[in-house]
Order: C-alpha cells, then sequence, then structure tokens
C-alpha cells in the first residue's frame, strides 16, 4: 500500500496484482471514496483490503475510470457490502451499464467476468469532484479505452492514470483491434498528462511513480513502434487477453485452453483482421508458446501453468 509522502494526504493506493487494477482508497472526516475496484475474482480481497482502513466507516462513494473488467469486476460485491455507496462511471456506456450488456461491455468477447452492478450516477470530463481532502479534475483519456478518464490534483500534482500511462507504456488500445484508428487518441492522451505537469502518477497497473518524464517517453516509443507495425500491438494484445486468462485460472489443459481461445470471440476479430494468413488454430497454439518463450507461462506435461 503506497500512502503518505508521494501522495495527497487521505490518501491510500493499494497496488494489487496484474489480474486487478490498482485501488485508490480516500478518507476524510467528511467522507470516503474509492476509485476501480480490481477483477472479481479478487473482490473479496478488494473488500477487506477496504474495510481493514474504513473499520466501520461505510464506503459513501464508488468511481471507476473505464470500465474493462479488472477496474469493476469489485463493484457489485462492494454495492452488497455498503449497500448505500453511490457509484458512478464516465458517461459513454452509461445506458449499456444500465441494461447491462455484456457484449457491448467487452466481457463476453475478451472471455473474461463482471458481475453486473448498479450505477447513480457518470463522473464527466470536465468536471472537478472533491475526493479525500483535495478537488480533483477530471478529463476524457481516449486510446485503450474511448470512454476512458483520468483524474488529477493541480495543488500537489498527483495524477490517477488509468491505464492511459503506467511507468513502461499503457493499456492495450482495443478500438484498433477492431479497425477504428486509436493511436492518435493514445499520443493525444499523453500529450494532455504532458500539459499537466504531474509530479506523482497513480497507475492502473504496477507502482506509483515520479520519473514522468521518462515514463512518457516510454509510452511514445511503444506507441511508435505500435504504429509502424500495427500487427505487432495485434499479437501483443492477444497475448495480453491469453495472459489474462492464465492468471485468473492458473493452469490449464492444453486443449481446454486452445477451445477457449477458438470461443473466444476476441482471437476470431484479430486473427480475421490480422493474421488470416496463418491457419487459425496454428496462430493460436503458437500465442501459447510465445508466452512460454517469455517466460510468462510454463508447461507442465499437457498442462500450462500461469508463472
Amino acid at each position: 500500500m503506497a500512502e503518505a509522502g508521494l501522495l495527497p494526504p487521505g490518501v491510500m493506493v493499494f497496488e494489487r496484482g496484474w489480474l486487478s487494477a490498482n485501488n485508490i482508497l480516500f478518507v476524510s472526516p467528511q467522507h470516503t471514496a474509492l476509485i476501480d475496484s480490481g477483477y472479481c475474482t479478487h473482490a473479496r480481497q478488494t473488500v477487506e483490503l477496504v474495510r481493514g482502513v474504513l473499520r466501520e466507516r461505510p464506503l459513501d462513494l464508488l468511481l471507476n475510470t473505464h470500465l474493462h473488467s479488472d477496474h469493476c469486476g469489485g463493484n457489485a460485491i462492494l454495492q452488497e457490502r455498503y449497500p448505500a455507496v453511490e457509484t458512478r462511471i464516465p458517461p459513454g456506456l452509461a445506458a449499456v451499464v444500465r441494461r447491462w450488456d455484456p457484449v457491448a461491455l467487452s466481457y463476453e468477447p475478451t472471455g473474461q467476468q463482471c458481475p453486473r452492478f448498479r450505477i447513480e450516477g457518470v463522473l464527466a470530463p470536465g468536471s472537478d469532484i472533491v475526493l479525500g481532502q483535495q478537488t480533483w479534475q477530471v478529463h476524457a483519456a481516449p486510446g485503450h479505452d474511448q470512454h476512458s478518464l483520468v483524474l488529477f490534483e493541480p495543488g500537489c500534482g498527483a495524477l490517477i492514470s488509468a491505464d492511459a500511462l503506467w511507468e513502461n507504456g499503457f493499456g492495450v488500445v482495443f478500438q484498433e483491434l477492431e479497425g477504428e484508428d486509436a493511436f492518435d487518441q493514445v499520443a493525444a492522451t499523453l500529450d494532455l498528462i504532458e500539459s499537466l505537469q504531474a509530479k506523482t502518477v497513480i497507475p492502473g497497473h504496477g507502482g506509483v511513480f515520479t520519473d514522468v518524464r521518462s515514463a512518457l517517453g516510454a509510452a511514445r516509443r511503444r506507441l511508435d513502434g505500435f504504429s509502424r507495425d500495427p500487427r505487432k500491438h495485434a499479437r501483443h494484445a492477444a497475448k495480453v487477453l491469453l495472459k489474462f486468462k492464465l492468471l485468473e485460472i492458473q493452469r490449464a489443459h492444453m486443449d481446454e485452453l486452445l477451445a477457449w481461445t477458438a470461443r473466444t470471440p476476441y482471437f476470431a476479430l484479430v486473427h480475421k483482421r490480422w493474421f488470416s494468413d496463418v491457419p487459425r488454430g496454428e496462430w493460436e497454439q503458437e500465442l501459447v508458446e510465445a508466452l512460454m518463450r517469455s517466460g510468462a507461462a510454463i508447461r507442465d506435461s499437457e498442462w500450462i501453468c500461469n508463472l
């Protein structure tokens, strides 16, 4: 847990493993709030982390930077534990959440899970919101997700960057996989972050960091590589989805893992758009082998195990 020193008073960061996004907890005498709730298989741990700080206090506000399953998969259990909590999300998918469409929300196409949750309102770009003892600016940050937000506190220069900027890159650009040009949106979001002159970044994944200039440089180099070779980005994205599944289940028989990729729509989409020159089964098997070559997985007889 990252606390005081780098961060404003009353702000605590629970750095999670890669299956779950980091959680940011705000505590002041007046109210409490949490940004992002992790993946559903870690949901009970999320509740325990929050309760460990709040004790008997309620959680008043639950916010999501965007609606990928690793950022909002704990919403439902937090709403069960704290029935009066007010939940707000970026406005772009509010209607989809209210009618609950797991296809439009990307959960079924990516083969991921997210229990249904309710919302009471939206977190609008261009607005300000009081969290903890500070007022935070809400900024649109499209690219990784077209509806994603970042939050900035100008007093101390703290930025909640979600998956728009990590210390060593940024999240998969899903619109590019679907045939829409979005690398320019990633570049514009990186420019926005630079213009804010943040001093401390709380990323969606990984530790809190302060060398923002180096992180932006690394992100721009990565973006340039993907822009020059979109197939490289598409292959990276497919491996990320496969690794995410291994993180969730920890191990699977090779045949079961390939059966999962075969029935998961995003693999069909990526293969058809970017790798149709290779038979799909052969391409998916090579993705598994690539994870093993990189040290992200290991083979034990016919089992593929997460590392």
